[in-house]
């Protein structure tokens, strides 16, 4: 074995290593100068004011419990709890600040190897990240995704069913008090989005790219199942400090290319593409945003699960979770890939229990038979743009439409809901300036609201373009991370009201019908957005956070010359 990293500090008799030896001793760890047992982190992100992470404090405990089962001293530390529902402008902003925190952590203390606990979605892909960087063996935990509540007799998934409740709110068909009625039935309890949004995505993509335990992503919170996993990460990561089993070793290309394949088969959330492609950027991975298409064509979308389908990560759960699907995605995956146990996906697979329920289907009975997503581009987003075709209108994948242009947030919730807007259901909505350096952070602002008119008139589905995201919970033929942004001088800066806009799913374009002289009249005008006052964190980002098509990481994290990286997915589609 290895000598361990920890005994760095331990090891031996000067007055550094008794210094370092009498800190742990003060902590309640009892170190002997040739102790041969790891060191392994305990990243903890719960937090009071992230009711989605809060189920890890206890499993804590659990994954402390597994450490010291194998042989191994359990350390927690507290690291930031990033949560979409109350942070502003938004959890994006400050996943790059969670990765530098996790990957210094990691670097200045004396650890062999860290469970990562984390949940909201921000969370996750922040923790991994920065994990990624340092390079020590390292396991992720999610707690999994919260009750689902009932509303007048049906399940209610959060987040997707809020956002169509809010519609019918708003085109009078769901009444105040049944508004209200829908509100107290939304508190159902702590732990992840219970619909397919960004948090359980990015725990499926975890456990497809060989960074959780197989069978775990989908474990309901607060179930002693859950618990399982915890003791059972805790006591593997243990064992992958005694094979030396490090995240650049585990994050190939075959891994990326699984991990994209699933999120098209389950109909994920338009973040996950983000996170993946800032983590394959602290990676010798080459995953480009083009190859997010390209690894979506002819795969099925199998999980029924809203805002594509019609159940929830529970019953997702009940049908075998990724184990299930990826044997149903069949010659699609590449088996030969590691997954979180230390044996093959091919391994995994061959032993996996029996599953129950339709909320897997098969693939001969798909949602959809060519992926969940479309990276297009055009002379409206010339570095792409993204769309979640399994959560969108088909009656709206060809379509030109005259724009009506917000250039804030503030300005569209003002004047979405005008009486007199001039607005129809041809007409093509766009926010601008609301971008990673724009906003800054890329807040989720994407699935604009129909206006209140054509919401009351029964209109459900809009074409929608903007450099902002969405939440994974959310739906609608909404055309997000337009790179480059409008705050830097994309394209996206130069539309006006009236402006045509079109769309073209099939042909994977997306373009603005506006002549080159007209356009190079309104550049020679435009000046870049007068930005806040920062200060702080966001001030650094703001000045050093890459484009969508990247990943929206910061420039100087990136891993050594990203450039020269090439995407070599695995040969798939063959017995």
């Amino acid at each position: 074995m290895a000598t361990r990293r920890s005994s760095e500090w331990f090891a031996g008799d000067d007055e550094v290593a008794v210094l370092h030896r009498v800190a742990l001793r003060s902590a309640g760890v009892e170190l002997a100068p040739d102790d041969p047992r790891p060191l392994i982190g305990i990243a903890d992100s719960a937090s009071d004011l992230n009711p989605c992470n809060l189920p890890l404090r206890a499993l804590a405990d659990d994954v402390a419990a597994g450490v010291e089962a194998a042989g191994g001293i359990p350390l927690r530390f507290g690291v930031m709890s990033l949560g979409e529902d109350l942070m502003k402008p938004t959890a994006m902003l400050y996943r790059n600040l969670l990765a530098m925190e996790v990957e210094e952590y990691l670097r200045s203390y004396p650890l062999d190897g860290v469970v990562l606990l984390a949940n909201c979605d921000k969370s996750v892909p922040g923790a991994l990240m920065g994990a990624a960087s340092a390079d020590l063996p390292a396991l992720v935990l999610t707690a999994g995704a919260r009750p689902a509540a009932t509303f007048r007799g049906r399940r209610v998934g959060t987040g997707t069913d809020l956002w169509r409740a809010w519609d019918d709110h708003r085109a009078g068909v769901l009444d105040d008090a049944g508004w209200a009625e829908f509100e107290r039935c939304l508190a159902c309890g702590q732990g992840a989005c219970n619909t397919m949004g960004t948090a359980s995505s990015m725990a499926l993509a975890v456990e497809a790219l060989g960074m959780m335990l197989p069978g775990t992503a989908t474990v309901p919170a607060g179930t002693e199942e859950r618990s399982a996993a915890a003791r059972a990460s805790g006591a593997r990561v243990v064992a992958m400090v005694g094979e030396d089993l490090r995240p650049q070793t585990v994050l190939t290309d075959a891994a990326f290319a699984n991990a994209v394949r699933v999120l098209h088969a389950v109909g994920g959330s338009t973040n996950v593409v983000l996170h993946l492609l800032a983590l394959a950027g602290r990676t010798a991975a080459g995953l480009a945003l083009a190859d997010v298409d390209r690894l979506g064509r002819g795969v099925p979308v199998l999980a029924d699960v809203e805002p594509s389908g019609r159940y929830l990560v529970q019953d997702l759960h009940a049908a075998g979770g990724l184990p299930e699907l990826l044997a149903r995605l069949g010659t699609l995956i590449a088996t030969s890939a590691a997954c979180g146990s230390g044996r093959t996906w091919a391994q995994e697979l061959a032993e996996r229990p029996a599953g129950e329920g339709d909320a897997l289907r098969t693939a001969i009975d798909p949602l959809a038979s060519d992926g969940a997503f479309a990276v297009l581009t055009g002379s409206l987003a010339p570095d792409g743009a993204l769309l979640k075709t399994s959560a969108a209108s088909p009656g709206l994948f060809s379509h030109t439409g005259p724009a009506l242009v917000f250039r804030s947030y503030e300005q569209m919730r003002a004047r979405v809901d005008d009486p007199d807007l001039d607005v129809t259901p041809d007409t093509v909505l766009v926010l601008a300036d609301a971008g990673p350096v724009g906003a800054p952070g890329m807040p989720e602002w994407g699935m604009i609201p129909i206006p209140a008119k054509l919401a009351a008139a029964g209109v459900r589905d809009m074409v929608r373009v903007t450099d902002a995201r969405m939440s994974g919970t959310s739906f609608g033929t909404c055309l997000l991370h337009v790179a480059p942004e409008s705050a830097v001088g994309g394209p996206l800066a130069l539309v006006r009201d009236g402006d045509p806009v079109r769309l073209d799913v099939a042909g994977r374009r997306l373009d603005l019908l506006v002549d080159d002289a007209e356009l190079a009249t309104r550049r020679a005008a435009w000046a870049p957005p007068t930005p806040a006052d920062l200060r702080g964190w966001p001030a650094l980002y703001r000045a050093h956070v890459t484009q969508a098509d990247s990943g929206c990481d910061m420039d100087f994290l990136q891993a050594p010359t990203p450039a020269h990286r090439r995407f070599v997915p695995p040969v798939v589609g063959r017995s």
